[in-house]
């Protein structure tokens, strides 16, 4: 803290001891930007006309010791430490998800991102969307769950929106073959039920896998109130761009991508589409 004192006088504003403002570390006011000083101080000038009047205040010098400042470039290079500083250059990967436990069961949400295959002009082409994974776990006691037995369950695009679009009296099934197509096509069976529950308070999700690889047949089913069904709701409305990997399109649009988009890929028609 300093203590200055003022002398407002025929015009202007004489501060005396301005030696003080820069005799400490770090000094707010460095005397590199005062005004030019007279002897008794530094004078500002002022409407005051031809008054006089004398007011004292304290100016109060705010400064780190070269330990804080150490530890403040530290803690600065280590935030940077962690953003791109390159083209390219991805951030860190990032675990995100939505869980709910109930006595029976509990149900955690995670998203997963889409995949990008690199073409010859450098460029990247969608390659599989991403989607959304749904594990159940039975329950094993209070409040305690069996993740060693957990069934998952993954939703597409299009069977997210399908939860999305559900009425509070309105149901859903989705059916899953993890082998078709595959020499063990049948042998396990994955049935995804989202059904509204009798008072109307929300839905069950109710998951069926019958596996005859290791002789498996198991139901896990959780309530879900309309709480938690509008956060659901709420984050796929979120997540489904990005899914769909909209977002790394809108990151690199440049001004000049208007011009190029149709003849990067013809089979767009856009070019006959608006020149109609």
């Amino acid at each position: 803290m300093v203590n200055l004192s003022v002398c407002t006088t025929g015009g202007g504003v004489l501060i005396h001891n301005t030696n003080k403002l820069s005799s400490h570390y770090n000094s707010a006011i460095p005397t590199s930007v005062l005004p030019p000083t007279s002897k008794n101080g530094v004078f500002f000038t002022t409407p005051y006309g031809n008054h006089t009047k004398v007011t004292s205040f304290n100016v109060k010098v705010q400064y780190m010791t070269p330990q804080e400042q150490n530890h403040q470039q530290k803690t600065f290079s280590s935030y940077d430490s962690s953003v791109p500083s390159q083209p390219g250059q991805l951030p860190p990967r990032v675990y995100v998800g939505y869980s709910i436990y109930k006595g029976k069961a509990a149900l955690q949400v995670e998203p997963r991102p889409p995949e990008f295959t690199p073409l010859d002009s450098g460029a990247f082409k969608l390659s599989k969307e991403g989607f959304v994974l749904l594990q159940f776990a039975p329950a094993a006691g209070v409040r305690q769950y069996d993740w060693s037995r957990k069934q998952i369950f993954s939703l597409s695009v299009t069977e997210i929106g399908n939860i999305m679009s559900l009425g509070a009296k309105n149901s859903c099934e989705f059916f899953h073959d993890p082998f078709k197509g595959k020499s063990d096509e049948g042998k396990v069976r994955k049935v995804l039920k989202v059904e509204p529950l009798p008072d109307g308070s929300g839905h069950f999700f109710n998951l069926s896998v019958q596996n005859k690889l290791i002789n498996l047949d198991e139901s896990i089913y959780i309530p879900i109130t309309r709480a938690e069904f509008a956060v659901l709701v709420s984050s796929f409305n979120f997540i489904v761009p990005y899914l769909l990997g909209w977002h790394t399109l809108a990151n690199s649009i440049r001004p000049d991508d208007a011009n190029n988009t149709n003849n990067v890929n013809p089979r767009s028609g856009g070019d006959f589409e608006w020149s109609r």
